[in-house]
């Protein structure tokens, strides 16, 4: 399954400059880019339906040339909702009594289907009188056509194509062209396998698809099929690692389920976070463990040591 909270997360927090650029170029006119700090996370009680909701993503960012603040308040959906538009009026409104501060409102919106048009407004409304009107702004993926963002140098549109509309006969066309786009804008290694990370994960081809994107990477220049192959290759790569960490991660537990019985979830949490080699060493030293408490005292002298 596809953790789309966190992908969408990693993708706005670590390009978030690039985001409000590709969307509202406007805002970037008045949004001062080396104040953009992120506010904690923030949890709210949802009066429709009684459940705590956590706020996506809260940036604070300074008016250019002022010395006054506003947020940027951005909401993730992965999936329709009923009532969203008041939802988000509720988080404009408890943002905006908590900071004191203007509130800039964004959903991002990457399902699939429905493709109806979502609302940007929540209304409170009567015969003769409107009482509220609260905008805000929406970008719906599967509206947006793929081939509009080709031509912006934004490592947001590179792995956002990924998720606009698309038929499916233009998949492997349209995961290379996100990759030679990717090519052209020379990020750092963490960044680039960021947003390749992204396109592999809502573009993962079948064979039949492989061979077309195969087909069609060999029509591109030599310089761009080398830079192209490089990127996929890093990502097969991590890929195969990271494979590798889970299937020794799910042993290690099995082997200390045997030997010392259940392991509560704060241990696994730290298993989880070893290396490759440091799972191997764990699962030498399990050998003799005999009791949780060896556990224990192996992960805290591992802790130390680092």
């Amino acid at each position: 399954m596809i953790d789309h909270d966190r992908l969408f997360k990693e993708l706005l927090t670590t390009f978030f400059w690039e985001f409000i650029e590709l969307f509202f170029p406007a805002v970037t006119a008045y949004l001062e880019r080396d104040s953009i700090t992120f506010l904690d996370k923030e949890l709210f009680s949802d009066v429709t339906s009684g459940d705590r909701r956590e706020v996506d993503l809260i940036a604070k960012a300074k008016f250019r040339e002022q010395d006054t603040f506003f947020l940027i308040h951005c909401e993730h959906q992965s999936h329709p909702a009923t009532d969203f538009s008041k939802r988000m009026f509720h988080y404009f409104a408890r943002l905006y009594e908590k900071y004191a501060l203007p509130v800039y409102p964004i959903v991002l919106f990457s399902y699939s289907t429905p493709q109806r048009s979502e609302p940007t407004t929540h209304q409170v409304t009567f015969p003769d009188k409107t009482i509220l009107e609260f905008n805000y702004s929406v970008i719906q993926l599967n509206r947006l056509h793929w081939r509009e963002y080709l031509r912006h140098e934004n490592p947001v549109a590179a792995a956002l194509m990924a998720k606009m509309q698309i038929q499916p006969q233009d998949r492997p066309i349209v995961k290379l062209e996100c990759l030679r786009l990717l090519a052209t804008l020379r990020l750092d290694p963490a960044r680039m396998q960021l947003i390749s990370g992204f396109i592999d994960s809502y573009l993962h081809l079948n064979a039949q698809e492989e061979q077309r994107f195969q087909t069609q990477l060999s029509t591109l220049g030599l310089v761009q099929q080398e830079e192209v192959m490089e990127i996929v290759t890093s990502w097969m790569e991590q890929g195969i690692e990271q494979g590798r960490q889970e299937e020794a991660q799910s042993l290690i537990l099995r082997l200390l389920n045997r030997r010392i019985g259940a392991v509560d979830s704060q241990l696994q949490t730290q298993i989880q976070q070893l290396s490759l080699s440091q799972l191997e060493e764990l699962g030498e030293a399990l050998l003799d463990f005999t009791e949780i408490t060896n556990l224990i005292s192996w992960l805290e002298q591992h802790s130390s040591s680092n």
